[in-house]
């Protein structure tokens, strides 16, 4: 009975949470859009997702975070960052975390989402359909020419948000970016997200986020065949940081 009563009295502030977050984004997009076209650049736009759109997100949760790094992490190198992915707040969370302008591998269903899809065109972000074998092909050498070109790229190789919080199968196939361009895989985890605002009707609570950076994970000497045997490393090694995360 108290359970029910206290996501009654949550309703309001959830309907202004919601409200805040689809405003402020189509704000801040907006403001980034026009950025882009007087810059010509996507640098001080991305800028802005780190420091303007993502810290308004989170404040107004609040969604205090922490961040622990494992080893030396040189981030004047580009990196194909990979991570689990619990709730739409890995977003934000992740654009503060992380210290470099990121660059997102999106699903195409995106695509129909206004502001937004424009924000990730304009961005020179990466569509993937994997439902087309010849689109998601593209898509990979996209992504393998934004990450030669000096992009951090940031991918969720669960291709969905985990249902019970926990780090499910990864798809190999975007992994084949990193290879052939040689580039570090930064493995990372997440906590936290999936309980503050889970899937449905927007159930935003106050929560403490968590995320744990491993160290870089280098693809030269991996070989297309073995795709599959790396991403299960991948997986493993953010797996192990999930569970950390969950420990403390």
């Amino acid at each position: 009975m108290m359970d029910r009563l206290r996501d009654l009295l949550w309703i309001p502030i959830n309907v202004l949470q919601v409200l805040w977050l689809i405003y402020w984004s189509a704000f801040c997009i907006t403001l980034a859009l026009i950025v882009r076209v007087l810059t010509g650049s996507t640098r001080i736009s991305l800028g802005m997702a780190r420091f303007l759109w993502a810290p308004g997100l989170l404040i107004f949760g609040p969604f205090p975070y922490d961040v622990t790094t494992e080893g030396d992490v040189d981030w004047t190198r580009t990196y194909f960052i990979v991570s689990n992915h619990q709730s739409f707040l890995d977003i934000p969370l992740l654009f503060r975390a992380l210290p470099v302008n990121l660059h997102f591998v999106v699903k195409s269903e995106i695509q129909k989402v206004p502001f937004l899809a424009w924000y990730i065109n304009a961005m020179g972000m990466v569509f993937v359909d994997r439902r087309n074998r010849e689109a998601a092909r593209l898509s990979i050498e996209r992504t393998a020419a934004a990450a030669k070109a000096g992009k951090s790229i940031l991918l969720f190789p669960e291709g969905t948000r985990s249902k019970d919080g926990g780090v499910g199968p990864f798809k190999a196939g975007m992994m084949a970016a990193a290879i052939s361009g040689s580039i570090p895989v930064l493995p990372v985890a997440v906590e936290g997200p999936g309980e503050a605002m889970p899937s449905g009707w927007p159930r935003l609570r106050p929560k403490r986020l968590l995320v744990s950076i491993g160290a870089p994970i280098e693809t030269t000497d991996v070989d297309d065949q073995e795709r599959r045997e790396f991403t299960e490393r991948v997986r493993r090694e953010v797996v192990r940081l999930h569970a950390g995360l969950r420990a403390t």
